[in-house]
């Protein structure tokens, strides 16, 4: 399937948007360790989720979690720590996205867990027992899902847990967004150290719980607005919350950089409330970034940019070659299509210093990744009937995206 969109003349609307799933899936596994009677408030409907409340539910033998990475992570932790045998497996891909760290360090803990196939990948056998918990160490540098993982079942360890990371630690909101929902369910826990985070053993508390709305879906709004040349545009964007703990809502800082006024109708902390967005006309000449703390968003920002013809050396990008796809290689083949030529250094760093080449004006393709049919989505507001191809893998994160752009006023085609 393919999509042609095109942009509206005025854009003016307000868009609800979709719940967090980072959030979600944290809320999900702790309510289920604190036994599961108090379903959180909306929950995320993103494909990532769905499969992770599927999971917790039903617990079939085998559980098939697709190309949900945060679920296979989560869930990898959390059958370890649960009574019963199951295994755990997903898409082709998943089979192909490492997870020997969070193997080795549960088997660390006294886990039980074996490979099915190739060592170091899913599929997974997992017989959940009771773990004792203790000192570890795991590398910071790979994914701070691992981490997170470890962090929400620590409670249940008999000594509790006192991780480690050592190296750079990348995406470092996402821990702290973990420890902060832990403490949310009552759990005694924090960093002592700029490196080391403790965790007392102790019960979750079930409570009543207000997930917020998704940052990382609000970036892609700001990327419209950001592109568009009409002055006098304006978004409205519900859910959000001032000071909040996702580590993309980093999301409003970057974007002033780029021209976008954000404004909250509320600052109550703790309240979700409505975001307008408008333009300010001063953009910066050029864009340095580190996303070590926020790698999600490296792709809007490189193709924002790159649509403003603002040149930009991004940086902490090394997780995105372990994504759904190999993140900076399907950048660099795509922007090639429409005349843009990136260079990225040690599968870690992107530059584009305003070089060019001959367009082709492809359909772009999504390689099975939801964030590069998200963040190619708003260059129609620079090119007429932009073409993506298999656009419906943003079900897994964002599966209203694209009734939310014909509310905006976005005209989409369809070719089967």
């Amino acid at each position: 399937m393919q999509y042609i969109i095109q942009a509206p003349k005025h854009l003016e609307t307000t868009i609800k948007l979709p719940a967090s799933k980072s959030i979600s899936n944290r809320a999900l596994i702790i309510h289920a360790l604190a036994g599961g009677e108090i379903t959180p408030d909306n929950l995320s409907d993103c494909d990532d989720t769905n499969v992770m409340v599927n999971a917790l539910r039903n617990m079939p033998p085998v559980i098939d979690i697709m190309a949900a990475g945060t679920a296979m992570r989560f869930l990898t932790a959390y059958l370890s720590v649960i009574p019963g045998e199951h295994i755990l497996t997903g898409t082709e891909r998943m089979k192909h996205r490492p997870i020997e760290i969070l193997v080795d360090a549960l088997r660390t803990l006294g886990a039980d867990i074996e490979y099915v196939e190739e060592k170091g990948y899913p599929p997974l056998r997992i017989k959940g027992k009771a773990l004792n918990g203790g000192t570890l160490e795991i590398p910071g540098s790979i994914s701070s899902q691992y981490i997170s993982a470890l962090l929400m079942i620590a409670p249940t360890l008999k000594d509790g847990l006192e991780l480690k990371m050592t190296g750079e630690i990348i995406s470092r909101p996402y821990i702290d967004l973990t420890l902060w929902t832990m403490r949310e369910f009552g759990a005694k826990a924090d960093w002592t150290s700029g490196d080391t985070v403790a965790v007392q053993h102790s019960n979750y508390s079930q409570r009543k719980y207000l997930i917020e709305n998704d940052w990382s879906a609000a970036s892609y709004w700001y990327e419209i607005l950001a592109l568009s040349n009409e002055e006098e545009a304006t978004l409205k964007l519900e859910g959000l919350m001032d000071g909040s703990k996702q580590g993309d809502s980093v999301t409003r800082y970057i974007f002033s950089l780029l021209g976008i006024k954000t404004k909250f109708s509320s600052k109550i902390q703790g309240k979700p409330t409505t975001v307008t967005l408008k333009k300010s006309g001063r953009v910066v000449p050029r864009l340095d970034y580190d996303f070590i703390n926020s790698p999600d968003l490296a792709q809007t920002f490189v193709v924002c940019c790159i649509a403003l013809g603002v040149p930009f050396h991004f940086k902490g990008l090394s997780s995105l070659v372990i994504k759904e796809t190999n993140r900076i290689v399907a950048l660099k083949n795509e922007l090639m299509k429409l005349g843009f030529v990136i260079k990225d250094v040690n599968d870690s760093e992107l530059i584009w210093d305003g070089e060019r080449c001959e367009p082709t004006m492809e359909a772009i393709d999504t390689y099975e990744d939801h964030r590069m049919a998200l963040s190619f989505a708003p260059l129609a507001m620079k090119y007429p009937e932009i073409k993506i191809n298999n656009p419906m893998v943003v079900t897994k994160s964002y599966p209203a995206f694209w009734e939310d752009m014909k509310h905006a006023g976005f005209k989409i085609d369809v070719i089967e």
